[in-house]
């Protein structure tokens, strides 16, 4: 009978024993899932509940001020007050001129008023000296449109749309002039428009004396009064000009010259891409839908002044 009651006694301890063993394992075993829950918990209930906190306004917030960062990357603050303010030198038929009603007209006229009312705005036009149009931009003027040609020079202080129009300059020449090449140019006496290609040009001209005009048609007309041997000015200026003085002048290609292409463009603020995508993108679509070439056809091969 003892050895009955100790052998029970025996079974009662060893079971609490394993009891105890046993409890320690599932404490362990939870102990781990827990810690891989927990874990979970910290890597993922936290974040969650972040999300909803900081995610969640990064998720909705965030975005909105993405959205509104990439607006307002898309817009210019130069058209805050839905006007696009352009400078333009009015003596540069037939991109610019002034009409009959006196107001600023022509091709470049035309066309940025077309480029302004693809973009929803209103285009208000300046008509200005030449060499003062580059420095303006950013302060009194937006943009400007003047037949104005790329240059490294240029691109040091402003910015250019897409070029619009290649052009090459001319030599104008009295009727009868022997003037025919680029060294025939050397030390003779050479009108141009202040600040313009034909400026930059003549003042490479070895032994050339230059005389410089804030209008060209003064230019033209001290040649045809024999103050000046010759003028230097764009293609299509210098075919009007030989049209208008028909007979006294001569317009010679500037092939002939030794010339380069030139490529005009709309100069605006340095750095602000916004405008630039605004303006090339209404610019290309101007082109794609026919516009741009109804313009030429009218202002440029029409010759309309």
């Amino acid at each position: 009978m003892k050895k009955f009651l100790a052998a029970v006694l025996a079974a009662v301890l060893c079971m609490s024993v394993l009891a105890g063993c046993g409890s320690k394992a599932e404490d362990a075993l939870p102990t781990e899932g827990v810690s891989e829950e927990n874990a979970g918990a910290s890597e993922g209930a936290a974040p969650a509940e972040n999300a909803t906190e900081d995610n969640g306004d990064s998720k909705e917030a965030a975005p909105a001020e993405d959205a509104g960062a990439t607006e307002a990357a898309a817009v210019s603050e130069a058209l805050a007050d839905g006007v696009l303010n352009v400078g333009t030198n009015a003596e540069f038929p037939p991109f610019e001129y002034v009409n009959d009603n006196g107001e600023p007209d022509g091709f470049d006229i035309a066309l940025i008023k077309a480029i302004g009312e693809k973009m929803g705005v209103e285009v208000q036009v300046d008509n200005m000296e030449f060499a003062s149009l580059v420095s303006s931009i950013g302060t009194k003027i937006d943009v400007s449109i003047a037949g104005m040609t790329v240059t490294e020079e240029r691109l040091n202080t402003v910015d250019f749309s897409n070029s619009y129009y290649e052009a090459v300059q001319f030599v104008i020449v009295p009727e009868g002039s022997s003037i025919a090449s680029a060294e025939d140019l050397k030390g003779k006496t050479i009108g141009v428009q202040l600040g313009t290609t034909g400026d930059f040009i003549a003042d490479e001209i070895e032994d050339a004396s230059v005389s410089q005009y804030n209008k060209a048609v003064d230019a033209v007309n001290d040649l045809v009064n024999g103050r000046l041997d010759c003028v230097i000015i764009d293609k299509n200026p210098a075919l009007v000009f030989q049209s208008k003085f028909d007979g006294k002048v001569t317009a010679i290609d500037g092939a002939q010259f030794d010339f380069e292409v030139e490529n005009y463009a709309i100069a605006i603020p340095k750095g602000d891409a916004a405008l630039a995508e605004q303006i090339n993108n209404a610019l290309q679509e101007l082109i794609d839908d026919g516009t741009f070439d109804a313009l030429v056809a009218e202002y440029i091969e029409g010759g309309n002044e």
